[in-house]
């Protein structure tokens, strides 16, 4: 396992088990659609100065680990 995903972490009593960076109330979700959304890293940072650099690739490797692992199923066109 990378060493970037020990950044990512579990706690089913904190956002119903979303994973999140390094036990902080930050998920890998908000941490994605911010990013989507053009906020950078800096822009992260200055509002969230408790994360690090890595925790924004820990994020991405994560997202990255999922969609690598999906089965795609051909689609039958409704008739």
């Amino acid at each position: 396992m990378h060493k970037l995903l020990n950044r990512i972490t579990f706690n089913k009593d904190v956002l119903c088990g979303k994973p999140l960076i390094r036990d902080l109330r930050i998920s890998v979700e908000m941490i994605l659609e911010l990013l989507a959304k053009g906020a950078t890293e800096e822009e992260i940072l200055q509002d969230y100065p408790q994360l690090e650099a890595d925790d924004f690739r820990a994020a991405l490797l994560y997202a990255h680990n999922m969609v690598a692992r999906e089965t795609i199923f051909d689609r039958v066109a409704a008739g």
